[in-house]
């Protein structure tokens, strides 16, 4: 079996009604020009939308059947044996050129319960913004059902909702259950579980090109709301220059930002898992295997083998990145019992 080797993917573009020609300009995405593009989904294991091996030798492979054939190698042992063939993980960048809907993504609990599907839970970093540009995120006082449906019904319920104004490196931390929205003039990079699950609860009385309003999942969405209000929606977080810093750690992945102006070496030895680099800023290359080399530029997405243990990081000009992999377990946590299955319901 040959070696593994850093993967890139063909991206996979989203047409949206709010989507626009940002990924072009901001991240060097080869789109239409005629398009308004939305979504650029860079690694994908959701089905009917796997992502395809666009360098080396594996050029033309799904990313399905390169984890049938390298299994741990590929992705950890414990990847491996908990998610099977499926890649646990959606990246994507997004372009919000217009204002997106309100919508909410259920559990864990609730997406097997319906769909025998994983949850949906997020996190946002915001890579560029127009002036004044905002989110929604939450709600902004106590809430409970009966007066979230009053709201609603009386076309009101942005008045409830916790709106965010936003700059470039801010993060946000999107667990399933959290109502909200991307606001015009982001653009941004999403890191979730595997799953197209979504419930649009408001629309902004938009209509589509046909005329028509866009269909609505009240009555879906009710379950899934998280009604809480909490103190801070936005994660907090310190990048040090040449340093690996957190910026959000869950069961389901953890999130890294490396900003480096000169070689960064990286042992992921005690690492059961692959690791995910998005380039926001700047051009580097990827040293591994003692002499093998890999060259990364802004608005591209890179997926290292767990069997790459060992790697350097050499910035040809200064750069930023996401790093991107699935922590291990708590100890003598239960593993989560969850079988993971590629499902999609577009909304």
């Amino acid at each position: 079996m040959s070696t593994l080797y850093p993967l890139k993917f063909k991206p996979i573009f989203k047409e949206k009604i709010w989507g626009g020609q940002n990924l072009k300009s901001s991240l060097n995405k080869d789109i239409p020009t005629n398009k308004k593009l939305g979504e650029s989904w860079e690694i994908s294991g959701v089905k009917n939308n796997v992502s395809v091996v666009e360098n080396g030798f594996l050029a033309g492979n799904e990313l399905d059947e390169l984890i049938e054939i390298y299994m741990g190698d590929l992705v950890g042992d414990k990847v491996y044996d908990k998610h099977g063939l499926v890649f646990p993980l959606l990246i994507k960048f997004i372009d919000a050129n217009d204002v997106l809907s309100i919508q909410v993504h259920p559990d864990d609990k609730l997406a097997k319960q319906r769909y025998n599907s994983n949850g949906k839970t997020e996190m946002w970093y915001i890579v560029e913004v127009q002036k004044d540009a905002e989110l929604i995120s939450g709600f902004n006082h106590e809430m409970d059902k009966d007066h979230y449906l009053n709201h609603l019904k009386n076309n009101e319920l942005p008045q409830i909702l916790n709106t965010e104004k936003v700059k470039q490196g801010d993060v946000f931390y999107i667990p399933a259950g959290r109502v909200h929205a991307i606001g015009a003039g982001i653009v941004l990079a999403e890191i979730q579980q595997t799953s197209d699950v979504t419930y649009r609860i408001f629309d902004w009385n938009r209509k589509d090109d046909a005329g028509n309003y866009r269909e609505l999942h009240t009555e879906k969405a009710i379950d899934a709301i998280d009604f809480k209000v909490y103190d801070n929606y936005k994660t907090e977080y310190k990048s040090d220059q040449n340093k690996t810093s957190e910026i959000v750690s869950t069961k389901y992945f953890e999130t890294n930002i490396l900003n480096f102006n000169k070689s960064i070496e990286k042992d992921y030895n005690t690492l059961d898992s692959f690791v995910i680099y998005m380039c926001l800023e700047g051009k580097f290359e990827i040293e591994y295997y003692e002499s093998e080399k890999i060259t990364i530029e802004k608005g591209e997405t890179v997926l290292i083998p767990s069997v790459i243990e060992h790697l350097f990081l050499n910035p040809v000009v200064q750069s930023k990145i996401l790093e991107v992999y699935i922590p291990e377990p708590e100890k003598n946590k239960k593993r989560d019992s969850l079988i993971t299955i590629p499902f999609q319901i577009i909304y």
